[in-house]
């Protein structure tokens, strides 16, 4: 598997509309290959999410769509898009945040390791086999069956470290 570490880096030049439209794209050519439905509330929850590198909260993702989309959607409504994004690898969820960000490798099967800033909240995933592999080493030599497993390390970045 490819170590895809600092793709998702906020702080490295880039245009930042290529994110959005490169996951919708990804997003549509996965769903079709699994034979799922990529609604058009799933795909702008989609958008939401990756409207910008820090994690969305549901109810942040409720308002935009109220106040710029005029979509009154239900918090359930906002929530089963999100498992079915949850579902087909396209998102994670920061649990210590309450909040989702988009995958910047959905084609394949990873947990999340998260760097996440204290100051200006970006997410940087991290995707690293040898994480992976100390985790699983360890469970392993604990007896121990992982059945899910999220890395979220707090912290300041580079960015705001010079700024400071």
């Amino acid at each position: 598997m490819p170590d895809t570490s600092m793709l998702n880096d906020p702080h490295q030049p880039h245009d930042h509309s290529e994110c959005v439209s490169g996951a919708l794209e990804s997003a549509e050519h996965l769903c079709e290959r699994a034979g799922v439905r990529f609604t058009a509330l799933r795909k702008r929850v989609l958008e939401l999410v990756w409207a910008s590198h820090k994690p969305l909260g549901a109810y942040d993702i409720l308002d935009t769509l109220a106040r710029a989309d005029g979509r009154r959607a239900a918090p359930p409504t906002v929530y089963r898009a999100l498992d079915f994004l949850l579902e087909q690898g396209l998102v994670h969820r920061i649990a210590s945040l309450n909040a989702f960000i988009g995958c910047p490798s959905p084609e394949h099967s990873h947990q999340g390791q998260f760097l996440i800033c204290k100051q200006c909240h970006i997410a940087i995933e991290l995707d690293r086999d040898a994480i992976r592999r100390a985790i699983a080493d360890s469970a392993d030599a604990a007896g121990f069956q992982i059945e899910s497993e999220t890395v979220e390390i707090t912290g300041v970045c580079a960015q705001c470290q010079a700024a400071a």
